[in-house]
């Protein structure tokens, strides 16, 4: 047989408040106060899931074409995932939660020979990969300069509604040059993708 407690307000011996709840609004604590999560337990409030994806080794030379090789997750000891992370497969990234999300797409890019401009793209479908849909351009290079090597960084803010069919891909342009380049590295971040859950739908 279950049971029913129905209160507006709880609060410790002292009189202060612990939950209360008011025209909808549900208020944790007071003013001042730290709200601590159990070892063990799951954070549904803040940033729920967070996830790392760099290249290990130096990828796409002379290449306009999707990044389909040397993606791990960062491993670096001071650092870990929250929640269940991406997926990815053959350079394609799917979405463990729905919600609003930021992806930060921060390529280390190296142009050659007669290059002056390169990109790192990013691309977006809402049909399992059916088709994409650009969303930004990370660019590197200048009108005068050959054999630059810059990193840059661009966020996206995604409105993740099915993680069935939603993907998320990088591709390379202006990749002309022989020695045209993303840089990569297994033990630090040299071209690096941030995923940030900010908030459910």
């Amino acid at each position: 047989m279950s049971s029913i407690l129905k209160v507006d307000e709880i609060q410790d011996t002292s009189g202060n408040n612990i939950i209360n709840e008011n025209a909808g609004t549900i208020t944790i604590g007071k003013s001042g106060n730290t709200i601590n999560l159990a070892s063990g337990a799951t954070n549904n409030l803040g940033i729920t899931q967070t996830d790392q994806w760099r290249l290990t080794a130096d990828t796409n030379q002379n290449t306009d074409a999707d990044v389909t090789t040397n993606w791990e997750r960062v491993d670096n000891p001071n650092w870990d995932k929250i929640g269940t992370g991406m997926t990815e497969s053959s350079g394609i990234f799917t979405f463990p939660a729905t919600g609003y999300w930021l992806v930060i797409n921060s390529p280390t890019i190296q142009t050659g020979q007669t290059d002056t401009f390169a990109a790192l793209e990013t691309y977006i479908s809402s049909d399992s990969g059916s088709s994409y849909n650009q969303s930004d351009r990370t660019t590197s290079g200048s009108s005068t300069e050959i054999g630059t090597t810059i990193a840059v960084s661009k966020p996206n803010m995604l409105k993740v509604t099915d993680t069935s069919t939603f993907r998320i891909k990088f591709t390379t342009q202006s990749f002309g040059g022989t020695s045209t380049r993303l840089r990569g590295d297994t033990n630090y971040n040299y071209t690096v993708i941030t995923f940030i859950k900010l908030g459910d739908i």
